[in-house]
């Protein structure tokens, strides 16, 4: 769609909702056409003559404001039919939630007891604020351990914008730390007053304070008469003071239309709650008119059928069915493979027969639910020379657990490095700066090193590791289980997030399963991590065509041609971290059905069978069983082409040669190796 004209009849239908009619809410499918619609609907307001100096249009993104400012001018250039050198009438209120408070901020300083000039802190000054205030209060010396500053961050934040009380918040997200209530409140309450003090406020406070402002009448109805219309993108997405807000700015709902997808509603760990966008239409009297929008533009109608199934499950949605008029294609793939390194194989086989079909690699994308879940394909993309580039997290071998422990490694390998003997050394309780540099210029065996004697204990530890790693005892994978082992207790002391890292460390050790030895390992993941797992796994190509890879949170709002989708299996979509809370496990169905949508042509779900566990090794299993995701159960698999793992080499063509084999009692065999045999002990074995 190009031009306002193009609009189709649901499309049309939202765009020209009368001005003086109630509020309106737009359930825009995916790849419905959902930014042309809004853009339209600003154009059209104009035209009608809505001031462009009275609009109000609310975005989650600095990127997203601008693609609908631009669209919007594009089509008021078209309708008004300007000359192509005069500019379109611009949109001075278009922006993000937060960019739009701090302006309304700014301009009421005055009158609310701040200075004009007040400082925006960013989450990085936010933290080191709050960090020095933990200080002060002396919370860092408490006998028992007390939250990180990044933690605490963390749920001051969540606590300010869901507006939920800290004891039901803890409770729910950080039951660890509900013992440290009070002592929380009292950190909030002076990293508060130390904000104020330095006028300073955070992302966080730029919402709480436009709210605070919402809730004096006199100033709803100044702030909310400088607009006569607000538009609201990706209304899925408000916490709870932005859906507070929107409302008081339009408090009978008249100039208020909202555009978005429940079942695109994914990002409740910043505060989102899909209850906000299911309820909008009661939020008003009379209640919002509703239009859907679910003829779609970018799939085809196999892909849609097979996403239209997994979401109609959903335990409460707005009810709506995706079609397309684009011509019939071959079904979405549903692949099951032995296991990880099978699904990275699988995956790059496909990438480069795509590729040599014409398809460009970065017309292709590879999703996931978790940052490392990529990491076994990175590096089989590395192996091959596929270049890549990765969005959403830390890169698997950047995260700074997982480069803790191949400090220690390459430390082992290489006495020499001090950069990871700096590293390893850190690690160690009660090795201070000072420590630190004594052990750089020690040549001497580690043991013989004689550190602080609060570090004497930990030290004796890692000296001890290090002697078995260096010596001929030493052997793989053996080498990466006893770092690990060392590892664990610092891990849990120095991350609150302790256990979501230790997957991290559980996949390192699979990735290390199918290397021959230490060096070999070291070197496939290469001294520099941005080089592992990097922009580009191999020298740039003169198109600078690469594979993309991202999660599906940081995939959003994309499309590509070809989409594969790994560990479609519980554990994994849904993840092993939803508690198995109905809000939780219906936002990782709605996750399967946008990473299902972003595809235009060709779709992959992999089902990897196993899964490799470092601590079943105990048990003499160091696999799990993977089932499928519970998103996809029978009654949709007609929805797709199912795929099944081939046999082992060699094994294919059994066949009718089975028969012709001999019978055999095994159980006999077996008896009589169990029987006592004379002169005692087990039978002789083969030599």
């Amino acid at each position: 769609m190009h031009t306002a004209t193009e609009l189709n009849p649901e499309q049309r239908q939202a765009v020209e909702h009368a001005p003086d009619a109630g509020p309106l809410l737009v359930v825009a499918g995916a790849g419905s056409g959902k930014t042309m619609t809004l853009a339209a609907r600003v154009a059209w307001l104009v035209q009608q003559g809505a001031s462009p100096q009275r609009l109000l249009l609310l975005t989650f993104s600095r990127r997203a404001a601008a693609e609908m400012a631009r669209r919007a001018g594009r089509l008021l250039h078209e309708a008004l039919r300007l000359p192509a050198t005069t500019k379109p009438p611009e949109l001075p209120w278009c922006g993000t939630f937060h960019s739009v408070a701090a302006r309304l901020l700014r301009e009421e300083a005055p009158r609310i007891g701040l200075a004009p000039g007040f400082t925006v802190l960013d989450r990085a000054d936010a933290q080191d604020l709050l960090a020095m205030t933990r200080q002060l209060l002396g919370l860092a010396d408490s006998e028992k351990r007390f939250p990180l500053a990044a933690t605490c961050l963390a749920i001051h934040s969540r606590a300010v914008n869901t507006r939920t009380p800290l004891a039901e918040l803890l409770g729910e997200q950080w039951p660890w730390c509900r013992e440290h209530a009070a002592a929380l409140e009292r950190l909030f309450a002076a990293f508060g007053e130390a904000k104020l003090q330095q006028q300073s406020l955070d992302f966080d406070d730029l919402l709480l304070a436009w709210w605070h402002l919402m809730q004096v009448p006199e100033m709803a109805a100044r702030i909310g008469s400088r607009f006569d219309h607000v538009l609201v993108d990706e209304v899925q997405d408000v916490n709870r003071l932005q859906a507070d807000i929107t409302q008081a700015l339009k408090p009978d709902g008249r100039g208020l239309t909202a555009v978005g997808d429940d079942a695109q509603s994914i990002y409740a760990f910043r505060g989102a709650d899909v209850r906000h966008i299911l309820d909008w239409p009661r939020r008003f009297t009379p209640p919002a008119r509703v239009l859907t929008l679910q003829r779609n533009y970018r799939s085809t109608p196999a892909i849609l059928q097979a996403s239209n199934a997994v979401i109609a499950l959903a335990a409460e949605r707005f009810a709506k069915q995706l079609w397309t008029e684009r011509a019939a294609a071959c079904p979405p793939r549903l692949v099951t493979v032995a296991d990880e390194a099978a699904q990275a194989q699988g995956v790059a086989d496909a990438v480069l027969a795509q590729r040599e079909a014409g398809l460009a690699l970065k017309r292709q994308a590879v999703l996931f639910r978790t940052a490392t879940h990529s990491a076994a394909l990175e590096l089989e993309l590395v192996r091959r020379g596929i270049p890549f580039v990765k969005y959403g997290g830390l890169r698997f071998l950047e995260a700074a657990h997982v480069k803790d422990v191949l400090a220690v490694l390459r430390w082992a390998d290489n006495p020499a490095s001090q950069l990871a003997a700096l590293r390893t050394a850190r690690l160690v309780p009660g090795m201070g700066p000072a420590s630190v540099r004594r052990l750089l210029g020690h040549a001497a065996p580690l043991a013989q090193f004689r550190p602080p004697p609060a570090a004497a204990a930990p030290w004796a530890a890692l000296a001890a590791l290090m002697e078995h790693l260096r010596s001929d005892a030493a052997h793989w994978p053996d080498d990466l289980s006893r770092v690990l082992a060392w590892y664990r207790p610092h891990l849990e002391r120095l991350y609150d997030d302790a256990r979501v890292r230790a997957a991290d460390l559980e996949q390192l050790a699979h990735i290390a399963a199918g290397q021959p030895g230490r060096r070999r390992f070291i070197t496939e993941l290469t001294l520099d991590p941005p080089e592992a797992s990097s922009d580009e796994a191999g020298p740039p190509l003169r198109d600078e065509d690469v594979l993309i890879l991202s999660t599906i949170h940081s995939a959003k709002g994309q499309e590509w041609n070809a989409v594969h989708v790994l560990n479609v299996v519980d554990g994994c979509l849904p993840a092993d971290m939803a508690t198995g809370r109905g809000a939780e496990i219906e936002e990782e169905r709605r996750l399967l059905y946008v990473a299902m949508t972003r595809a235009r042509d060709e779709l992959t779900l992999w089902v990897p069978q196993r899964f490799y566990v470092t601590q079943q090794r105990a048990w003499g299993d160091r696999h799990l069983y993977a089932l499928r995701s519970r998103f996809i159960p029978d009654a949709l698999l007609p929805h797709f082409e199912v795929v099944h793992p081939l046999p082992p080499d060699g094994m294919a063509d059994v066949g009718d040669g089975v028969s012709a084999l001999p019978m055999i009692d095994l159980a006999a065999r077996m008896r009589q190796e169990w029987a006592p045999r004379r002169g005692g002990g087990l039978p002789a074995a083969d030599s």
